[in-house]
Order: structure tokens, then C-alpha cells, then sequence
């Protein structure tokens, strides 16, 4: 279970986070998601509403079986009984008592006119569907936490009934009242404020609950804490409609690392960026590469100043050690590069260039130079590899050069064929080979494989994985530099290169040469 009851991590993922835009979780990635929420080591993971649709009723029916928690306890959630209707008669309320789980969270509305004009009910009877709710799950035996939605919309409203409302919900047993930032509207300041002001007019257990509609969900949740809530909600990665929930993976970090408050099972925080980037792969949204503390970008460097400090202490800019999170320290080489960034850069890759000042040297003038006309090397760390060794050894690693290229594409009774021929040279062999494919780019690299599969059959494993064209700022109109971008994978690990010309398939050629280049090596093949 979880560390102990003083402080809750409360995880609202599969519910709240399963809300934005686009994200749509089957029952399956429910519970992948949920066993990645307790290998971090949270202290609840709420799993949805059951009975209020039939996949959150497949999930509870398949959690019972087959969830299996080592860290987090399972909670429902629902709504308070409906107007005029008695607790023991409520099919939704039903549904939460037997749902299986040991905890549920009800939310209620804190706001006046939300109960005026979405309830249709008076207020005296919200705070009896309040107690009444709560009193029946708590003799059924669960243990009952209050979301208080609109909270802080209804104080501002009517402070006197948002507080009666956290009241009535303490007395007839709620373990939590959580005040719910439901229109994500509030700032840290104002919000501390309002929190203190409840714990001060009342005896209840307080948590909050953050959306990110001003950017401050995390600041507003962490001035909550400071203000004495002991129970903060959030999603991992910050998912959640609109702009989204709390980021509970920098919430949790925040505490652990800036304020020793440790909230997390000892090593868990160590897990952070493995499994906020497990969860992104079952969600299929793609990570932000500049998300706190877990994006690839957290720990980048891209300054030739800052490199330079850095190599003397990685802590001059880095606000934390990578390795809390279980993040890396990544340097960027760019026009901006200068030789301490050359030298960390190629450490990181595994290329020692011996401390050779005037080999360095080279190395940032070609990069430099390359960059000018349109290269980058942030994202195309196997092509800056290429370089490296080719300045290292002054002969740039090959396995085959390609002679001539030529692609046609044909639109033919309704059907677009693509084909691409291409002569290569590999081991002394000049090989002419082709292929189709669903672009010039795809035909190309099936027949560079095609002619290159007898030589090399090492190449069976890399697949191309990702293709991204930019056309270049500055540049005019389809007569533009065009950069590609291709990643690369064996099934053990990926790469990226780059290639850049004035046409899109040479662009592309460069790039595809490289990759393969890098994947041989990758393989164990000494080049020709």
C-alpha cells in the first residue's frame, strides 16, 4: 500500500486525463496505464465511473480479476445521489458500491448557481444528496473522499455555502474534501488564500484538484500544499481537457526534490521518465519534449558557454541531477557549439577525440559550416557520429556509395505507382536495383535495400520509423532548401540523420545513406 496516510498522491489518469482531445483509451491501455501508475509508486489511482458507461463497467468488472496493486488503491469514481431520490434507490450510487473498490471519490457541487441552474435543486437539498451519499457508501464499508467541483468559483460566489458544503461532507464521514480548480481559472496567490481560509473555518482534511487553464496548475497545486492540503490530484504527463490537468509527474518531483518531502515509495522518483514515456506510447500522444523534469529537452544544452561550465560542473546549469528522475544530460551541437559542447557531445556518443584542440577545432568549423547551408545536428545525433569519425579517422565510414539515382512517379487509371532505380557500388560490385513504393522516398529505400540485402543482410532488422521534411526559413517558394529528418530503428534502439538539398529525394538520399551507414556500424560491420 501506499507509504503511509499523511500525504496522498492521487492519480486521476484514466478518468479526468482520458478527457482531452483526441486521447481515447481502451479497456486494455486502462489497465497497461494502471500498472504503470503503480510501478510509480502513487498513492491512488482513480479508474473512472463505473456504471455511467460500459467501458469504465468492463474496466471495474477486469480490474477486481486482474489488477493486481502493489503501491496504489483503487478508487471509484461518481456523483452524489440525484435530486429527490434516496441514496439506497440511486442506480449510479449502486454502481460505486459495488464497483469492488475500496475508496470513492464523489464530486458534488460547491458552486450556487451551478446547483440552481445544472442540478435544478435547491441548496439545502445538494448538501442532503451530499450526506447521504457519503453516509450510505461509508456503511456499505468504503472509505469516501468529497471532489468539490467549482470550488473555488463558488466562493467567490457564496463563501458561506462552499464552506457548509466542505463542512457537511467532513461530519458525515468523508475522509478528503478536495477543492476542485474545475474551470482552471484560478492563480497561486489568490488560490493559498482561499485554502487557508477553509482549513482555518473548518475541521476537514483538504486536498486540491488543479487544471491549467492560466499555466499554473502545478504552481496553484504546490501553493495549495504549502497552504496545508495533504492530498494533491493530477495526471501523469498533465493530460486532461483543455490545457490539461496538474502534471503530477513534476508535482511529485517538486515535492521530493525541492521541498524533502518524500511522497513516493524510496527509488521510485528514479522511474519518472521511463514511465511517463511508457504511459505517452499507450496514450499515442507524443511526449513534449520540454515537459519538466522528463522531456528530452529538460536536461539539454545547447550554448557553447553553458557547455564550458557545465564540463566543469554539470550543476552550474542544471537545477537538478538528471538522474533523480531517471533523465539524461544531453548536449546539443548547433552553429552556436563551441568545443566544450563538441567534447561532451562526443563523450555522450562513446567517441573519444583525445582532447586534440586542433581536431576539436575542426570538428566546430565543419559544424558550423554545415549548419550555414541548412544541417542540424540536435536531432540527427547518428549523422554528427558520422562526422566525428570521419574528422577522427579522415575517412568518413562507408559500406557503399550510390552512383545514380532516378524516381518516377505515374498516375495511371485511378492508381499513383511510384518507382525508384538506383546503382550503388558495395564491395567492389556495382549493383543496379529497384523498387515501388507509396512515395519516391519509400521506393527509394526499398530498392537501396533490394540491391544491398545479398552484401549486407544485417539490414533486414532497420526499418525507418519516422521521415520529417521542413523546408527552410528564408528560402522562397518550392525552389527551397529542404531538410529531412529520418529515424532509424534495429528493434534495440533508434537514430537520426539528416540530409539537405534543393531537392526533396537527394535531401532524402543523404539522409537514408546515413542511416543505414549508422545501422551497419551499429551491427558490428567494419566499413569497406
Amino acid at each position: 500500500m501506499a507509504i503511509d496516510d499523511s500525504f496522498h498522491i492521487y492519480d486521476t489518469t484514466l478518468r479526468d486525463g482520458a478527457q482531452q482531445e483526441g486521447l481515447n483509451l481502451s479497456v486494455h491501455d486502462k489497465l497497461t496505464i494502471a500498472r504503470h501508475l503503480d510501478d510509480l509508486g502513487v498513492g491512488f489511482i482513480e479508474g473512472g465511473w463505473p456504471g455511467a458507461n460500459p467501458k469504465d463497467t468492463e474496466f471495474f468488472a477486469l480490474a477486481k480479476k486482474e489488477l493486481k496493486l502493489k503501491n496504489a488503491i483503487f478508487v471509484a469514481f461518481g456523483a452524489t445521489r440525484r435530486p429527490n431520490v434516496k441514496a439506497d434507490d440511486d442506480v449510479l450510487l449502486g454502481a460505486l458500491r459495488d464497483s469492488g473498490a475500496p475508496v470513492v471519490t464523489l464530486v458534488a457541487k460547491a458552486f450556487d448557481r451551478h446547483v440552481d441552474l445544472a442540478l435544478k435543486t435547491t441548496l439545502d437539498e445538494n448538501l442532503e444528496m451530499i450526506r447521504e451519499s457519503i453516509t450510505h457508501l461509508r456503511q456499505e464499508g468504503q472509505r469516501v473522499f468529497l471532489d468539490a467541483e467549482h470550488f473555488f468559483d463558488g466562493y467567490r460566489s457564496n463563501r458561506a455555502y462552499a464552506l457548509e458544503v466542505v463542512r457537511v461532507a467532513a461530519e458525515s464521514g468523508a475522509d478528503v474534501i478536495a477543492l476542485c480548480d474545475t474551470n482552471g481559472g484560478m492563480l497561486p496567490d489568490e488560490l493559498s488564500q482561499v485554502v487557508h481560509d477553509v482549513l482555518q473555518s473548518s475541521q476537514a482534511r483538504i486536498g486540491i484538484h488543479c487544471h491549467n487553464d492560466t499555466g499554473c496548475a502545478i504552481a496553484n497545486s504546490m501553493a495549495a500544499i504549502a497552504a496545508g492540503a495533504t492530498h494533491v490530484q493530477g495526471t501523469l504527463n498533465g493530460y486532461g481537457e483543455r490545457t490539461g490537468n496538474a502534471d503530477l509527474v513534476s508535482i511529485i518531483a517538486n515535492l521530493e526534490l525541492k521541498k524533502d518531502k518524500p511522497v513516493l515509495p524510496e527509488n521510485a522518483l528514479r522511474e519518472a521518465f521511463r514511465i511517463s514515456h511508457a504511459v505517452a506510447e499507450v496514450t499515442n500522444v507524443s511526449p513534449s519534449a520540454r515537459q519538466p523534469y522528463v522531456g528530452v529537452s529538460a536536461f539539454a544544452h545547447k550554448a557553447g558557454l553553458h557547455a564550458s561550465a557545465i564540463k566543469v560542473d554539470s550543476n552550474l546549469y542544471q537545477h537538478e541531477d538528471p538522474a533523480s528522475v531517471g533523465n539524461d544530460m544531453r548536449m546539443l551541437v548547433s552553429e552556436m557549439a563551441g568545443r566544450a559542447s563538441i567534447e561532451l557531445k562526443s563523450l555522450e556518443l562513446g567517441v573519444d577525440l583525445g582532447g586534440d584542440r586542433e581536431l576539436i577545432g575542426r570538428v566546430v568549423e565543419k559544424v558550423k559550416e554545415m549548419e550555414s547551408r541548412g544541417f542540424t545536428f540536435e536531432a540527427a545525433d547518428a549523422s554528427f557520429e558520422l562526422l566525428l569519425l570521419e574528422e577522427l579517422n579522415e575517412v568518413r565510414p562507408a559500406f557503399f556509395t550510390i552512383d545514380h539515382w532516378l524516381t518516377t512517379t505515374e498516375r495511371s487509371e485511378g492508381s499513383i505507382v511510384t518507382k525508384a532505380e538506383v546503382t550503388v557500388t558495395a564491395q567492389g560490385k556495382v549493383i543496379t536495383c529497384s523498387g515501388t513504393g507509396n512515395g519516391p522516398v519509400n521506393a527509394f529505400d526499398r530498392a537501396l535495400r533490394e540491391g544491398l540485402n545479398t552484401l549486407y543482410p544485417e539490414l533486414v532488422v532497420l526499418e525507418l520509423t519516422d521521415y520529417k521534411v521542413r523546408i527552410l526559413e528564408g528560402r522562397l517558394g518550392t525552389g527551397a532548401i529542404t531538410r529531412v529528418l529520418v529515424e532509424t530503428s534495429d528493434g534495440k534502439g533508434k537514430w537520426s540523420t539528416v540530409g539537405v538539398h534543393e531537392n526533396v529525394i537527394a535531401a532524402s538520399a543523404m539522409a537514408l545513406e546515413d542511416a543505414l551507414t549508422f545501422g551497419l556500424l551499429r551491427q558490428g560491420r567494419k566499413p569497406e
